[in-house]
């Protein structure tokens, strides 16, 4: 993914309201951010091996954390 603008605006697209850039720019901001977390996770199960069993996080616990996550959210449309 590219940090640079295009360097000659594609003449068949449509451009977009400035809210609606904004909306889309942070979007793309915040799934940046979850894949550098990812990204980094991976690179220490590549640095450090896979961690013990006993020091994770049971699956359903896991579950309802993300639910509870998802349920506090904000509304957002597609």
């Amino acid at each position: 993914m590219s940090q640079q603008p295009a360097i000659a605006p594609v003449p068949d697209r449509q451009p977009l309201d400035e809210h609606a850039a904004a909306s889309i720019r942070a979007y793309a901001a915040d799934q940046r951010a979850r894949v550098d977390v990812l990204a980094s996770v991976l690179e220490d199960i590549a640095e450090h091996g896979y961690p013990a069993a006993e020091s994770g996080m049971l699956w359903e616990d896991a579950r309802d954390a993300h639910l509870a996550r998802l349920a506090d959210e904000q509304p957002r449309v597609a």
